[in-house]
């Protein structure tokens, strides 16, 4: 693939105006910078531009919006993303320009193949991925990226992206990895009701259900605990029900499960388990929660048997983050928790944006090189953090809550800010995809 043509353009930066202490005056300085574009940045605005005398940055979406298993969280994950550039744009952009995610947004119903389809057409119009939802999806057209020199935000958990070796150091993750929670929410468990004698893990195999595990049973060996068995599932819509999971989870009695299925199974499963005597914890990853579960028999069940672990705060959370979160719906509450994804995960690409626009070039190239050194604010969502540097299992932090149908989007969150104590060796991905 050939270089992007790189253009120059002259930009005005107003300094902001600084108020002199006696309030009799106010100044302001404008110096002249220079730019250089290329790929998926234009001189003309936006479609629907917010700021008509800026120019357009083009970013790509590749997320499950129609068809695929999962479609409610990906159209969710949409709007936030959407929310969170249209509250950039408002604020004047990023080094004159207005960010624009719509324009080339593409369904791939969470299947590889669209998926590769859909970078395809979009690939020669956008300046980074916004979205790059699932990991066998992203991975599909990584080496693709890896020639195009094309960031991406993640739709993924999957351990690998914390390592430059497993995802070329194209992919701008944010929180804890599969891997990592089950040690962060077993230490949590362990804290609040002492450490089981034994665990079991039940989950989709591969990049989510395979990562939880091997994070449950590394601190299951640091902590001297029994795991009785990984027990591999799939959803409902392969294998029917999940009374084959259940049954071993009946016959091993294990003090505390962790889950790492689809919200409906997981249901499914705390709930036939309590019907038939279990009294046992579940630990859910972040994917096995939605709040449609309210609506639901298995909700009493949940409510006495389940703790969810999520990757930053719930919507009932104190932080800058989530009152802009909640400013951008004006009194409205979002369909599911995707929505916070969607926002979160958008500010590591936001604050590339920025560096790359101050160093003066908003290139693919200069995009990927800016990755080393960044320092990314969440704005209270998530500890702030800096890219370049293989994160210790000490550094990630999760949100432990529970289902509650009096709370909006139904979980109360019991703490956030939750870090391991165990110390597992994290050097390398936990699982391949």
């Amino acid at each position: 693939m050939t270089n992007p043509t790189i253009t120059w353009r002259r930009r005005l930066i107003a300094a902001p105006a600084i108020l002199a202490l006696t309030a009799v005056a106010a100044c302001s300085a404008v110096d002249d910078g220079d730019v250089a574009t290329g790929t998926g940045v234009t001189d003309d605005p936006c479609p629907n531009a917010v700021n008509a005398d800026n120019g357009c940055i083009y970013l790509g979406a590749l997320n499950d919006l129609e068809g695929g298993p999962f479609a409610e969280l990906g159209a969710q994950i949409h709007q936030g993303q959407l929310a969170f550039w249209r509250n950039v744009n408002e604020n004047g952009g990023i080094g004159g320009y207005d960010i624009d995610l719509g324009t080339y947004t593409r369904n791939t119903a969470y299947s590889v193949d669209e998926h590769a389809t859909q970078y395809q057409d979009i690939e020669p119009h956008i300046l980074a991925l916004g979205m790059s939802l699932g990991t066998p999806q992203t991975e599909s057209v990584l080496a693709d990226m890896d020639r195009a020199n094309l960031v991406a935000i993640p739709g993924s958990w999957w351990s690998g992206l914390h390592f430059d070796d497993a995802d070329r150091g194209l992919i701008l993750e944010s929180g804890y990895s599969y891997c990592t929670e089950s040690v962060i929410g077993l230490d949590w468990f362990s804290e609040e009701y002492g450490t089981p004698e034994s665990l079991m893990t039940v989950g989709f195999p591969g990049d989510y259900g395979s990562d939880a595990a091997v994070g449950a049973a590394a601190w299951a060996e640091a902590n001297d605990v029994e795991v009785l068995a990984q027990v591999d599932t799939a959803p409902n819509a392969m294998v029917q029900n999940q009374d084959a999971a259940v049954e071993r989870i009946l016959s091993l009695a294990p003090d505390v499960v962790v889950l790492a299925t689809a919200p409906a199974e997981a249901a499914e499963i705390v709930a036939k388990s309590a019907a038939r005597g279990f009294d046992g914890r579940f630990i859910g990853s972040v994917p096995t929660w939605n709040p449609r579960l309210l609506e639901t028999p298995a909700l009493g069940a949940l409510s006495a048997l389940y703790n969810h672990v999520g990757p930053w705060q719930g919507w009932d959370g104190e932080s800058d983050a989530m009152t802009a979160i909640r400013e951008s719906l004006d009194g409205g509450v979002p369909a599911n928790q995707g929505y916070l994804f969607g926002w979160i995960w958008s500010y590591p690409l936001k604050s590339l944006l920025e560096k790359a626009a101050d160093e003066g070039e908003l290139t693919r190239s200069a995009l990927r090189a800016a990755i080393d050194g960044l320092e990314v604010d969440y704005e209270g969502a998530l500890p702030n953090r800096t890219f370049g540097t293989t994160p210790a299992i000490g550094d990630f932090t999760a949100t432990i809550s529970v289902p509650d149908a009096s709370v909006e989007l139904g979980t109360r969150t019991l703490v956030d800010g939750v870090t391991a104590t165990t110390e597992i060796d994290y050097a390398s991905p936990c699982v391949q995809p």
